[in-house]
């Protein structure tokens, strides 16, 4: 078990899960039409997917630079999903 979270290998395990995650829900509007629209959806899971990538470079020892390339990348899809948020709620 040790291995998985030395190598960051628990990562991908997690974005499975996510991934899963995301297909259920859009599932669950189709046939409910309740829910989070597709956009919305990803937006918000697309931050935490790519501090789960910022995690898993910082796991596998990568160079600094990549993992603030996933940081931010995080960063722009959390101000992206807020502006949504916010100017549609108005």
């Amino acid at each position: 078990m040790a291995a998985l979270f030395a190598d960051g290998r628990i990562i991908d395990f997690i974005l499975l899960l996510v991934f899963g995650e995301l297909i259920t829900l859009i599932l669950i509007r189709k046939k409910t039409g309740r829910g989070l629209k597709a956009i919305d959806l990803m937006l918000n899971l697309l931050a935490g997917v790519a501090l789960l990538f910022a995690l898993r470079a910082a796991l596998r020892g990568l160079a600094w630079p990549v993992v603030a390339l996933f940081l931010f990348l995080s960063l722009l899809a959390h101000l992206t999903d807020l502006g949504r948020r916010w100017w549609t709620a108005a």
